[in-house]
């Protein structure tokens, strides 16, 4: 199955919560809420440390990708 690079989620029980999962790897869920992150991968000493400077930009791609499904939804 083919799966797009980022897929949105809610969850009624968090209401305020907007889940965004990264289906690549690294795969993670980010709450944009608060921008916790939940790794979905079990990494290595040498992967820990290229996440720790990754981790920013896998942040700022996953609130491109909500906004620019926002503005699709508000269209």
């Amino acid at each position: 199955m083919d799966l797009p690079k980022f897929i949105l989620g809610d969850n009624t029980d968090f209401p305020e919560a907007i889940y965004i999962i990264h289906t690549e790897f690294p795969r993670f869920i980010i709450n944009l809420e608060n921008d916790e992150v939940e790794w979905l991968e079990e990494f290595d000493e040498q992967d820990q440390k290229e996440l720790e400077t990754e981790t920013e930009n896998y942040i700022r791609l996953a609130t491109a990708f909500y906004d620019r499904e926002i503005e699709r939804y508000e269209d």
